[in-house]
């Protein structure tokens, strides 16, 4: 095997792992609170999508800080990698506080804005939900900065065990504390078991050899500098994530014109897309720190591990295309869907392939270009196929969800062509200034 293919496999497959066992768990908490009732089971619903969207928004302090560490790392620089650790700390200090503090003072209104449809006993359960989460969420965003730094450094193992013991406490907790308090049981159950997950987390910071190592030099920049940095690394990347979760909620607005069926199989076939997308991913996240750490060590094999990480998301996605064509029917049994809603969404998986195809390819080679400094570039890409995909899904929504398929597949095939011209344009630079340098 290919080395760089190798070390991507390494650093993705506990990234993928603890990225499956959120929606497990997530699934289970479902499943438990559907025991409430339907206002119980929406509620929750939109209190975790809102989870979702703030991730964004640990994305900046989190990713930022991922990338500047393995830099550091591959550079073997101490003193770097002890500044990016104290701006990802600053950075997260700062952004906490002010998400948390809104969030709780407007968690009434959010609750309503939301589900004002629903009657009243929906948005107040979600208040009570989110009465517990939101302040929660500084436990939450701790984790992502503890995962962030302990993947910078090439360790994606711990992440994904301190996800695996969350989440299974969360498995082991739900069914007691949603017994006794309801929906607020669940939000507690949630903030109670990542708060173990964090402190675990926190002792193996401390326990990192590189770390304490690096804790030991002055660090390279003051804090106010470092936090500069991070946040320049981070804000494109999560801009990206947000772009991508906008435009999806966008997209389940359009499905639903089509009618409940079609959004009813629409929605859990893309829940089944997740166990796929994840995959892709992981390898960008792994493709991103393997970059930064070979930029770090004055290395520049980025076209390399371009090339194995989209081989490797390219083989996902064709498997993937593979089995949801021919299992469809099956997977949406197992969901219980009835007749209509079952046709649509054997529909959707068996139209979505070439989608999958060129998403796992644009979504890998992502990787690169957060490593190597080129967020920036990947946001505007995200930005122009966004704004490609949602015009043609309207227009093409006639043809029901092939549709939306094909508006897809279009889409990100504009993203991939755009993002083929700037890896070209990148390597005629890289020529000329190679030419430069022998003249």
């Amino acid at each position: 095997m290919n080395a760089h293919r190798r070390q991507l496999v390494s650093l993705a497959h506990p990234v993928y792992l603890s990225l499956l066992a959120s929606v497990a768990s997530g699934i289970i908490n479902t499943v438990w609170v559907s025991r409430l009732g339907g206002a119980a089971v929406a509620a929750v619903a939109v209190a975790t999508t809102t989870e979702n969207v703030l991730l964004g928004v640990a994305l900046v302090f989190a990713s930022g800080t991922t990338v500047l560490v393995a830099h550091a790392r591959g550079a073997r620089d101490p003193a770097a990698l002890w500044a990016a650790v104290r701006g990802g700390w600053a950075l997260g200090g700062l952004v906490t506080p002010v998400v948390v503090g809104a969030g709780f003072l407007l968690r009434a209104p959010l609750a309503r804005l939301v589900l004002g449809g629903h009657g009243a006993a929906a948005p107040r359960l979600a208040t009570a939900y989110f009465a517990i989460s939101l302040p929660g969420m500084a436990v939450f965003f701790a984790q992502q900065l503890v995962d962030g730094i302990l993947k910078g450094t090439g360790n994606t193992r711990t992440p994904m065990r301190l996800a695996l013991l969350a989440n299974g406490l969360i498995l082991l907790c739900d069914p007691v504390l949603i017994h006794l308090y309801g929906v607020r049981g669940a939000a507690a159950s949630t903030v109670l078991c990542r708060c173990v997950a964090l402190t675990v987390g926190v002792r193996a910071l401390v326990r990192d050899a590189q770390l304490r190592t690096a804790a030991e030099a002055a660090p390279a920049e003051p804090v106010p500098a470092a936090l500069r940095r991070t946040l320049t690394t981070g804000l494109p990347m999560s801009a990206d994530f947000t772009v991508r979760q906008g435009g999806a909620l966008v997209l389940v607005a359009l499905v639903a014109r089509l009618g409940v069926p079609a959004v009813a199989g629409y929605s859990i076939a893309y829940k089944v897309m997740y166990v796929v997308t994840m995959a892709f991913y992981s390898v960008r996240q792994a493709a991103a720190i393997h970059t930064a750490h070979t930029r770090g060590a004055g290395q520049d094999a980025h076209r390399a591990i371009g090339r194995q990480a989209v081989l490797l998301a390219a083989a996902l996605g064709l498997t993937a295309a593979v089995l949801f064509a021919a299992t469809a029917p099956w997977i949406m049994a197992a969901f219980g869907a009835g007749p209509e809603v079952a046709h649509q969404g054997v529909l959707f998986l068996r139209c979505v392939g070439p989608y999958l195809l060129l998403m796992a390819c644009v979504v890998a080679v992502g990787g690169v270009f957060e490593g190597s400094g080129g967020a920036p570039a990947l946001l505007r890409v995200t930005v122009l196929g966004t704004a490609v995909q949602l015009p043609l899904a309207h227009a093409l929504g006639g043809l029901g969800l092939p549709g939306v398929c094909l508006a897809s597949a279009l889409a990100m095939a504009v993203q991939g062509g755009v993002v083929a011209v700037l890896l070209r344009r990148a390597r005629r630079q890289e020529g000329e200034v190679s030419l430069v340098r022998v003249a």
